[in-house]
């Protein structure tokens, strides 16, 4: 089944408003007419409102990086469903590794954020990945079957069309190391065998796994060249318009 490949940038805690216009001023002209891959930026809820407009009309479509599972409610700090939909975004990160590690965010939490991204019908991009630790000892599989079972937890074959995944290994994110092409398509497929399993064949094979840990232009042909890798999500190197357009153009 052919899956059209989608790399998204998560620019995480850099970026004002006014250097998130700059980005996208330059990085239009670069990427303008290519249609092979979903492209979609997921700057900080503070340039959301500057990146919408910047883009619209592109072939670019904007998510945010984080969101709570309530519709409304007394969270300081937090922003909802709603508010992202009301400004125009599409895509929602969930679950993202540093979200875990530093947030206490619990596969629980990405069920019920998951839950919450398709009733309001953002495409959820879910973030599952193993540390160092977990690796080393040899319970990776053990891991990923876990997070993709608890966040799929309710989740019906109907709503499960419209959600990404994106295989993180944790050591992998920011250190400079990158798993291996053959590495990433052993876990891309593992992933995709527990959601035929959950979900049956045909929805695990319409649903788009990137791979996201230090992605940089030089290794990216490698890594999104492997069928089981549907595109990217990128960190880092997505910060510079010339650079994230060359991880684009792979």
């Amino acid at each position: 089944m052919s899956r059209k490949p989608l790399i998204a940038a998560n620019w995480k805690m850099y970026k004002t408003p006014a250097q998130a216009q700059e980005f996208v001023s330059a990085f239009l002209p670069l990427v303008a007419g290519h249609d092979r891959d979903e492209i979609v930026l997921c700057p900080s809820d503070t340039s959301l409102a500057a990146v919408i407009p910047a883009v619209a009309g592109s072939n670019i479509a904007v998510g945010g990086q984080n969101m709570h599972f309530a519709d409304e409610g007394a969270y300081t700090g937090e922003t909802s469903p709603l508010m992202l939909n009301a400004i125009g975004a599409t895509h929602i990160l969930i679950g993202h590794s540093e979200r875990r590690q530093y947030f206490n965010e619990t596969d629980e939490m990405v069920n019920k954020k998951l839950a919450t991204a398709l009733k309001h019908k953002l495409t959820p991009i879910v973030c599952i990945g193993e540390v160092l630790a977990e690796r080393e000892a040899g319970h990776t599989d053990e891991v990923l079957r876990k997070q993709i079972t608890l966040a799929l937890t309710g989740v019906t074959p109907e709503d499960a069309e419209a959600i990404v995944v994106a295989y993180e290994p944790v050591w992998a994110i920011g250190t400079g190391k990158t798993a291996t092409p053959e590495m990433a398509a052993e876990a891309h497929l593992l992933i995709r065998s527990e959601i035929a399993r959950r979900l049956g064949r045909n929805i695990a094979d319409s649903i788009r796994i990137l791979y996201g840990g230090s992605v940089k232009p030089d290794n990216a042909t490698a890594l999104l060249n492997q069928p089981e890798i549907d595109g990217a999500l990128v960190g880092g190197a997505s910060l510079d318009p010339n650079s994230f357009a060359k991880i684009v153009k792979y």
